[in-house]
């Protein structure tokens, strides 16, 4: 079963769904993650990813 849309994870926690993910916040950028993948920082910086689109 897939996870909602609007889910979100932090930087390091396991990618809880294959898709297109957002940064929450700004500056902000788009990254397509894999279900399992750590979630990446961005600039540097842990961050709170949403999950915008299914892969």
């Amino acid at each position: 079963m897939k996870k909602p849309l609007v889910t979100k994870a932090k930087t390091g926690e396991d990618c809880p769904e294959s898709g297109v993910w957002k940064v929450v916040g700004s500056p902000s950028t788009t990254a397509p993650i894999s279900r399992g993948n750590r979630m990446p920082p961005y600039n540097g910086q842990a961050v709170t990813w949403e999950l915008i689109q299914y892969a």
